[in-house]
């Protein structure tokens, strides 16, 4: 899933050498995934209105069901 998130991450940024994934886990066992972007590509990661950062999400999500994982995706 990691994978998957940077490779999408990268296709919609300027500077796709500072795009990189960092994983933790909360107590109740959800992944969390946290999409680290430069500056000034954060707005194009999020898009009007989340509409992009929405988009990221169900796709992941969707690759999470296939391991019976529960994911949460963050962009910071």
């Amino acid at each position: 899933m990691d994978e998957l998130l940077v490779y999408l991450a990268r296709q919609l940024v300027d500077h796709p050498d500072e795009v990189r994934v960092e994983r933790s886990e909360r107590e109740d066992g959800t992944l969390v995934l946290s999409l680290v972007v430069a500056d000034d590509d954060r707005g194009k990661v999020i898009g009007k209105q989340g509409r992009i950062a929405r988009a990221l999400r169900t796709v992941v999500k969707a690759a999470a069901v296939r391991e019976r994982r529960r994911v949460y995706v963050e962009i910071a």
